[in-house]
């Protein structure tokens, strides 16, 4: 089948069913990009998540960018791209045409207080496998602690976290880590 259309389709149907944004979508790319149709590598994907996240934009759109050119480059890119962000154009455009009518309606109204746990728990799970993936122990569980706190409690701007992290990991990876290889 052609790459073009079997990528396209692929994200296309974890745009239209993903409910909760990039990172309730992260099990279902991992599920099909992954597991399924091995176009990225378990390493690869969690490098990507990474790179994803530190760039500006939508994860779900970087991810998709990202795969979509390891798959076949730039056009892979594009197709993996409109494929991620039809859908929620689509659904978003039929909403706004029919909201008046059912903004007032309790039905909707319960549908969407149901959601909101689900889309927790889609943003949980993923989160929790990737940092049993990237080694996070007992020992190092209060990088994103205090990471969440200062950004939280104190209003330090993340990009000053993303800074220091990356500093910090640097100078762990120059002068720490290899004084305790010996």
């Amino acid at each position: 089948m052609n790459i073009y259309w079997n990528s396209f389709r692929t994200f296309f149907r974890i745009g239209l069913f993903t409910i909760g944004g990039g990172y309730a979508m992260i099990p279902l790319i991992e599920a099909d990009v992954v597991d399924k149709n091995k176009w990225v590598a378990r390493e690869d994907f969690l490098d990507l998540m990474a790179i994803a996240q530190s760039c500006p934009g939508i994860f779900a759109v970087n991810m998709s960018i990202f795969i979509g050119y390891k798959l076949k480059g730039v056009p892979g890119s594009v197709v993996c791209a409109l494929g991620t962000i039809l859908p929620s154009f689509l659904i978003i455009l039929g909403i706004a045409l029919f909201f008046q009518q059912f903004r007032d309606n309790e039905t909707v109204q319960r549908i969407f207080k149901g959601i909101r746990p689900a889309v927790v728990a889609l943003i949980a799970a993923p989160t929790f496998k990737m940092g049993k993936s990237a080694k996070i122990g007992m020992t190092n569980v209060w990088i994103p602690v205090v990471s969440a706190l200062l950004i939280w409690l104190l209003g330090v701007s993340p990009i000053y976290i993303i800074i220091m992290a990356g500093l910090g990991g640097y100078l762990y990876g120059r002068y720490i880590k290899p004084s305790e290889s010996k």
